[in-house]
């Protein structure tokens, strides 16, 4: 019980413990939180150099773009190409991010970065933007559903989908001092930003509490870790007690917070802007069942392609909106 013990007295000294502590910021594109982050990383380190498949712009890669040409490779609408490329820039040292899609950044390219990147334990950095249901019009060609299930299966990938702008933001800077392939998966639309401005409250590998329960855990991922929290909220007006944990790294899975969570609780909650087979709720599910099983009620879209519309009514449609939520802990409560 050390490892739970330890979590638990980190977690208490975080300025974000309670759902009243959390407040919003600004509402900022995930995706802004990265181009500002990969910014910075090649201002601090010569050898990250960005890559492109003909979505420069879409990436925010304009800054990055300005001030380092010689560390810019636009690929074109050539995505396999690009993985092979940036597989083989890491032989010089050099410590490559390519950006796209998530759509095409994995579905189209798996094999590539099967063999190329994780096979090999090449020190790639696939950067992914405009992933699920929040893409929105696009629709359902462009709205990976699937992407953290195919790449968190490959040996060796680290899987991070960080929850607004300013945590975005800290990922793309840390896993620049990562060593090995990742995973980074972020957003299209203005979202709620409430993390910390300088990403104190980030770290690769280990789960943020935002808030502390006592009924049912709710575990959360990117863009549903602030309906996570508002649904918090419902519920405490109802006198349940929900504590709200954000798994920003899918992989690999912080053990001892999920366990420490559960262990108080006896039942959780899932969600995510994924599909839930394959998703963060299996990967939740999975840590139980092994080791303290629970009732879990999973929040994500059920085996099923998505379609175009506004970003918030698909996540209604889908069973992916605060209601949802709410409704799978009052669930979840009544299986205890």
């Amino acid at each position: 019980m050390l490892l739970t013990a330890n979590f638990v007295a980190k977690q208490k000294n975080m300025a974000l413990n309670t759902l009243d502590s959390i407040t919003v910021q600004n509402e900022k594109e995930t995706r802004g939180g990265f181009g500002e982050g990969i910014y910075e990383a090649g201002k601090n380190n010569p050898k990250v150099v960005a890559l492109t498949a003909d979505l420069a712009g879409s990436m925010k890669l304009g800054p990055f773009i300005k001030d380092f040409p010689e560390r810019y490779f636009q690929i074109g609408i050539a995505e396999a190409n690009m993985i092979g490329i940036a597989a083989g820039l890491t032989i010089g040292g050099y410590i490559p991010y390519t950006t796209t899609f998530a759509n095409f950044s994995t579905g189209r390219v798996y094999d590539q970065i099967r063999q190329s990147v994780a096979y090999s334990g090449k020190n790639v950095k696939i950067c992914a933007s405009h992933a699920g249901l929040t893409l929105g019009e696009d629709g359902a060609t462009h709205q990976i559903l699937e992407d953290i299930g195919l790449m968190k299966m490959l040996p060796g990938m680290t899987v991070v989908v960080p929850c607004d702008f300013n945590q975005t933001k800290a990922a793309t800077l840390a896993i620049a001092n990562y060593e090995g392939p990742v995973y980074l998966r972020f957003g299209r639309p203005k979202w709620p930003n409430f993390t910390a401005v300088d990403g104190s409250d980030f770290e690769i590998g280990k789960a943020q509490l935002l808030a502390e329960g006592s009924d049912v855990s709710i575990f959360a991922c990117g863009h549903m870790v602030w309906l996570a929290i508002q649904a918090a909220r419902e519920l405490a007006a109802q006198g349940i007690s929900a504590e709200v944990v954000n798994i920003h790294t899918i992989k690999p899975l912080d053990s001892a917070a999920v366990l420490a969570s559960i262990a108080k609780t006896r039942c959780a909650v899932t969600a995510e802007e994924h599909n839930i087979i394959g998703g963060l709720g299996d990967s939740i599910a999975q840590l139980a069942a092994k080791n303290q099983p629970i009732p879990i009620e999973m929040v994500g879209t059920n085996d099923t392609f998505g379609e175009s519309g506004k970003p918030l009514d698909l996540l209604k449609k889908y069973g992916l909106d605060v209601p949802n939520i709410v409704a799978a802990a009052q669930k979840v409560l009544s299986r205890k």
